[in-house]
């Protein structure tokens, strides 16, 4: 997850199924008696919103390809 700008995560419902997993991943643990494994994965999802959401640029499709520097 620490790519968040690779081309993988451009489709926003990839973006938020991550979201989703992490979240539902968090319950199961508390629901199950491990809150340990609970705050970690609810540390995920938080992390995942971070990055796909408040950190993510959509790419503009007209815009022209970034320079690579060789």
């Amino acid at each position: 997850m620490k790519d968040y700008e690779h081309p993988f995560f451009r489709p926003l419902w990839r973006r938020v199924t991550i979201v989703v997993v992490c979240v539902a991943w968090s319950i199961f643990e508390f629901v199950t008696g491990a809150p340990f494994w609970g705050m970690i994965a609810g540390g995920f999802a938080v992390y995942a919103v971070w990055q796909f959401f408040y950190l993510y640029k959509p790419v503009d499709p007209a815009a022209p390809p970034p320079e690579t520097k060789e």
